[in-house]
């Protein structure tokens, strides 16, 4: 090998040392690594390197730009609540074969066509729910669903970020365009098979264990009081149906119905219009409770402070012995005129507080859960009448009406893509500007969705294969994978997916399939084979990250709540990759041919 190719190797095993300790952010050390191959390059004047222009040039590739209009399409989904639809289809399986049968099916359609982050973070309040009213055990069931969406994200082109970024390599070098489903016939086999292995073998593997962490033993305990839209879609439902029974971080203390108070409400008590319902728990709850379709803040003027949905966000807020209102009911006092923000919930200490929340004097010391707009706490953070003041996450009320005009846009997107009509940019184009244009999200919000992090990490990571290619390091190390497998393009494919599975594992899957790609195609060029086979392989490994929960996000994002150990994703995880590598390598070449 030259030097140039020693060096890219060199730079390589450091950057792989430097991302599995996790110490420092992924996208800070990918352009690092791509900052230093330039500079090398620049000060030697190689040509076997890249030079700034080139290295950078994955910033135009279109499976980049791709995933980030897709951030803005799932922003519109999420903000309208389109994306809670699956939550009816749960209902109360007494088993865990027949809860893993009903939630896999929503799970996979879904992350087939959107990231698969928003879509574990939908369904893991719904598992949680799921386990208060049966008694199941979370820990076998949160890990299969997160592995299910990276089933779903297999199937389609729009499945994962990683489809997207080898569809882009693969046009710009063999100038093929893969199509909506072309990768369904490998992803859902391999879906399919792995699905059965997690209903009826899978989840035993997984140990019966409560969560590592529990948000339940925050102290302050919220009081919040909630109505039932007239002629809402929760009106004559039971709690139970209602999914008001089992709230996560929440309990139902009282209905105020007509003047009179049903305590110890059951779960078949039927809702009416205008019922004021009474909820304590802790804030996570809250915010979660003012997005659920049917409700609306009991506090009759929260809606009325004149801010448009997108504005609009909680904020927690403790008294200080120094407000003005201290002593006087929140509705005498004029609270929601001195601050322009309404209280949704309050919390003193650890104890309820009964009574309308209008009707309560004000204390020292109290937490207020404020509705208002995203400028109180820059007004306020330094204001002498509250301490403490911070925003909730996530808590922007959710914009119910527009659903349908949500799921309408995604679909058309989908169609449109699959059936030729569009390409994927083009259409993931529109439909983003669908999104903001019909007010399915707002411009701020379609903006901050979109995860510039991944997009440098993908960029850089597109560089940084450059300068793999470019230095003759792909060529090389295909040459020995082509030597060790005696010119047997299976072999070679199967080592091509083998090293991909290894990076995903150690690594990330963008950065991993854009490592690969540059010697699969060096792998298919020696072979004098076609590099259709060997690109679907790189996206099916660099996808099916499972044996450890940094290998993909949504691995991670259930480790604490199921209350995991590191060892559980090796048992569970290990089948999964050799069944996916064995249906991808036995079924990839007979679709595309070498």
């Amino acid at each position: 090998m030259n030097w140039e190719a020693w060096f890219c190797l060199g730079t390589l095993i450091v950057l792989l040392v430097a991302l599995a300790r996790n110490r420092i952010p992924t996208d800070a050390v990918m352009v690092v690594a791509l900052t230093v191959i330039v500079a090398v390059g620049a000060f030697s004047d190689s040509s076997k390197l890249p030079d700034a222009a080139q290295a950078v040039a994955g910033l135009g590739n279109s499976g980049l730009i791709s995933i980030a209009v897709l951030f803005v399409v799932v922003a519109g989904l999420v903000q309208t609540g389109a994306i809670n639809v699956a939550r009816g289809f749960i209902g109360t399986p007494d088993t865990v074969e027949k809860a893993l049968m009903r939630i896999f099916a929503p799970v996979i359609a879904f992350s087939a066509f959107l990231n698969n982050t928003p879509v574990v973070a939908m369904f893991m309040p719904v598992i949680n729910d799921l386990c208060k009213r049966t008694n199941l055990s979370p820990s076998q069931l949160y890990l299969p669903m997160a592995y299910a969406a990276t089933f779903g994200g297999v199937c389609t082109l729009v499945g994962t970020s990683t489809n997207l970024i080898v569809a882009g390599m693969l046009k710009e070098v063999a100038g093929v365009q893969l199509q909506m489903f072309d990768l369904a016939w490998t992803g859902v086999p391999c879906a399919v098979v792995a699905t059965l292995f997690l209903i009826f073998v899978g989840h035993k593997i997984l140990p019966d264990r409560s969560a590592a962490v529990s948000t339940d033993e925050d102290p302050r305990q919220y009081t919040v009081e909630m109505l039932v839209q007239h002629d809402g879609p929760l009106v004559r439902k039971s709690i139970e149906d209602a999914g008001l029974r089992h709230l996560e971080n929440l309990y139902l203390v009282e209905i105020q119905r007509e003047g009179q108070q049903l305590a110890a409400v059951s779960s078949r008590q039927r809702l009416r219009g205008g019922d004021r319902l009474v909820f304590v728990g802790v804030v996570e709850g809250v915010a979660e409770l003012t997005q659920i379709r049917g409700l609306i803040s009991a506090v009759d003027d929260a809606d009325s402070l004149g801010l448009n949905v997108s504005e609009r966000r909680l904020i927690e807020a403790v008294v200080s012995n120094r407000c003005p209102l201290i002593g006087s009911s929140i509705r005498a006092g004029g609270f929601r005129t001195t601050y322009s923000a309404a209280i949704v919930a309050l919390a003193r200490g650890d104890r309820r507080i009964p009574g309308k929340i209008g009707d309560v004097k004000l204390l020292a010391g109290d937490t207020l859960l404020l509705d208002t707009d995203v400028d109180f706490l820059k007004r306020q953070r330094n204001s002498s009448h509250f301490h403490l003041v911070s925003g909730v996450d996530n808590s922007q009320p959710i914009r119910h009406e527009r659903s349908w005009i949500a799921m309408v846009v995604l679909v058309a997107m989908v169609l449109l893509v699959a059936t030729g009509t569009v390409n994927l940019l083009t259409g993931g184009l529109i439909a983003a500007c669908l999104m903001v244009s019909f007010g399915c999200c707002s411009l701020g919000q379609a903006r901050d969705s979109v995860d510039w992090s991944l997009l440098v990490v993908i960029a850089a990571a597109l560089g940084i294969g450059k300068a793999v290619q470019m230095s003759g390091l792909a060529g090389t190390i295909a040459t020995q994978l082509v030597a060790a497998a005696g010119g047997n393009p299976w072999l070679v494919l199967l080592a091509i997916y083998f090293v991909t599975t290894i990076f995903t594992e150690a690594i990330t899957n963008n950065a991993a399939a854009v490592l690969v790609f540059p010697i699969a195609v060096s792998a298919a060029t020696a072979l004098d084979v076609s590099l259709m086979p060997f690109a679907i392989c790189v996206c099916v490994a660099a996808s099916a990250g499972f044996a450890t929960p940094f290998a993909y996000q949504t691995n991670l994002m259930v480790y604490g709540p199921g209350g995991y150990r590191f060892t559980d994703y090796l048992r569970l995880g290990i089948p999964l990759s050799l069944i996916f590598m064995v249906i991808t390598i036995l079924i990839t070449p007979f679709i595309w041919p070498f």
